[in-house]
């Protein structure tokens, strides 16, 4: 819960700011019921609050807290930072978009939404907390932390994943979850269907996504033919990640 003590400390601070956007709705109340855990008390009265508050920022912003699948709630996040640049919680959105790009090994694009902090938000308190040298190149590294790793099943689907000692150069990154229960369902559909996979978790500065990897391959053309295979299978818009030791 460290990581949601973070953020919600930096955002009631947000809350305080110099400017003033009375007409947004105070979340920090359901902010808070996340923090102990009700995550659900709050998903449910989310419908009623998009309807009697239409238009408001923040609750778009309590949605994309309480969205759970990384890329639905960046997109959501991008609406709010499209439409919304004033908000007071624009910064905590770009802020968060680019916590995910970073977690994901897609460090272009963390860098770019890093720099919109930085040139739009000079004053965030998300700075401190995103100011990391970024690596040159997408990459999924070693220092990722294995949530769960499972062998290799010899049913496996994936060409040659299923033999030893092998220089293994990509693997697909199939989604990104901010709930472990959510990335091991995932995780256990590409087991029952015989595929190898495995969990890993990432954390950008208190923020953890835990990312789901499916495959390994020996070249880039032998991934390619998997993810179209994947991708339709299981309705995923995955990407091929090169796996650097």
């Amino acid at each position: 819960m460290l990581k949601v003590k973070i953020i919600l400390t930096i955002l009631i601070l947000s809350f305080f700011a110099i400017k003033s956007f009375a007409q947004e709705t105070n979340i920090i109340p359901y902010l808070k019921k996340v923090e102990t855990g009700n995550k659900q008390v709050v998903l449910n009265e989310l419908p009623d609050l998009k309807k009697d508050h239409p238009g408001d920022p923040s609750i778009l912003f309590l949605e994309g807290i309480v969205t759970e699948n990384g890329q639905n709630a960046v997109a959501i996040y991008k609406k709010l930072v499209s439409n919304y640049p004033e908000s007071k919680y624009a910064d905590a959105a770009v802020y968060r978009i680019y916590s995910y790009y970073y977690a994901l090994g897609l460090y272009q694009s963390a860098k770019n939404y890093l720099e919109m902090l930085k040139k739009n938000y000079p004053e965030s308190p998300y700075l401190d907390a995103a100011e990391r040298k970024i690596p040159v190149k997408d990459e999924l590294t070693s220092e990722d932390k294995v949530v769960k790793k499972q062998p290799t099943v010899k049913k496996v689907e994936p060409p040659k994943t299923e033999k030893k000692n092998l220089n293994y150069k990509f693997t697909i990154q199939a989604g990104a979850f901010s709930n472990t229960d959510n990335a091991l369902t995932l995780l256990k559909k590409f087991e029952d269907a015989g595929f190898y996979s495995e969990v890993k978790e990432k954390n950008v500065a208190g923020t953890s996504f835990h990312v789901v990897f499916i495959g390994k391959f020996l070249t880039e053309d032998e991934a390619k033919k998997f993810l179209d295979v994947i991708n339709a299978r299981f309705s995923l818009d995955g990407r091929i990640v090169p796996i650097t030791e």
